[in-house]
C-alpha cells in the first residue's frame, strides 16, 4: 500500500502532492514502482494535528479519486467520515482506511451496502493528544481487544468477514515500548481475529527513536521495519518508500523460497 497524502500538513510528506498534477504524477510513479494499493489521505493524523473541515478534506480528495478511479490499482481513502466514506465509494473507490476504527456512530452504515474493503485501526485516543501519555496495562491485549470489538460491530452491521482487515495501528496512542510489543506479536494478532493484517510504520516516530533520524531520512529504517513486519505476519504494509520496499521484499521472498527448496 503505497501513501499518497494530498495534504498540507502531512509529518513525512505534507504539500508535496497537494496539486491534482503532482498527485497524479506521484500515483504514476508508485504505480510503476510496483504498488497494489493506493492510499488517499485528505486529513493528516499525525499527533498534534488540528482535523479539517468535512467540505476541506472533500475537496482535496475527490479530484483525486475521480482521476486514478480507472488506474488498475485498489484505491483506498484514508478517512474518518462517514460523510467522505460515502462520497468516495460513490466516485469509485475500492476500500476505506479509518483510524478510528469505524467508531463513529454513521461509519458502518455509510459503507455496509457497499462492496469495498474495510481497514479497522487501533488508536488510543485523538491525533491531537495521542501521545501526550499513551498507557496500557497490556498493549497486545487490548489492542486485540479493541479490534475485536469493532469485528464483531461491523458483522452485526451485515458487513461480510472477507471485506475486512485490521491494522494494531503504529504509533497512534504507543510509545515506542507498546510498538515493538505489537510489532513483535503480530502473529498472534492474527491468530486471534483471523484476518489479514495492515501494517503502518513508514517515516514514523518509532524509526526517529531507533535511528535519530529526520522523516526525510527514515527509507532505510522504513523498509527495514517493513520487512519486519512481513515477517512476523503482517499481509499488508503501507508505505512511502514504495520501489525500496518492493525490491527488499523481491530478494526476502527469493531466499525464502530457495530455503524450502532446500529443506524439501
Amino acid at each position: 500500500m503505497g501513501i499518497l497524502n494530498v495534504t498540507p500538513d502531512s509529518f513525512s510528506d505534507g504539500g508535496q502532492f497537494a496539486s491534482l498534477d503532482l498527485a497524479i504524477s506521484h500515483a504514476e510513479q508508485m504505480i510503476a514502482d510496483g504498488v497494489d494499493i493506493i492510499d488517499i489521505g485528505g486529513e493528516s493524523t499525525r499527533p498534534g494535528a488540528p482535523p479539517v473541515s468535512v467540505e476541506e478534506e472533500l475537496r482535496r480528495v475527490m479530484p483525486v479519486v475521480y482521476a486514478l478511479r480507472d488506474c488498475g490499482k485498489v484505491l483506498s481513502v484514508d478517512t474518518r467520515r462517514p460523510q467522505v466514506m460515502r462520497e468516495v465509494l460513490a466516485a469509485g473507490a475500492d476500500m476505506i482506511n479509518d483510524v478510528e476504527g469505524f467508531t463513529h456512530a454513521e461509519s458502518l452504515s455509510a459503507v455496509r451496502d457497499s462492496d469495498c474493503g474495510l481497514c479497522i485501526m487501533h488508536m488510543q485516543g485523538q491525533p491531537q493528544t495521542m501521545q501526550h501519555s499513551p498507557a496500557y496495562e497490556d498493549v497486545l491485549k487490548e489492542v486485540a481487544e479493541f479490534l475485536r470489538v469493532r469485528i464483531d460491530a461491523a458483522l452485526d452491521a451485515g458487513i461480510e468477514h472477507r471485506r475486512l482487515c485490521i491494522d494494531p495501528g503504529f504509533g497512534f496512542g504507543k510509545t515506542l515500548e507498546h510498538n515493538l510489543e505489537l510489532l513483535a506479536h503480530l502473529a498472534q494478532l492474527y491468530s486471534e481475529l483471523s484476518l489479514p493484517l495492515l501494517v503502518g510504520l513508514s517515516r514514523k516516530s518509532m524509526i526517529a527513536a531507533i535511528t535519530g533520524r529526520p522523516p526525510e531520512q527514515r527509507m532505510a529504517g522504513s523498509v527495514a521495519a517493513a520487512l519486519v513486519a512481513v515477517m512476523n505476519g503482517a499481509h499488508i504494509v503501507r508505505v512511502h518508500d514504495v520501489a525500496e520496499t518492493v525490491d527488499a521484499l523481491k530478494v526476502w521472498r527469493a531466499a525464502e523460497q530457495h530455503k524450502l527448496q532446500v529443506q524439501n
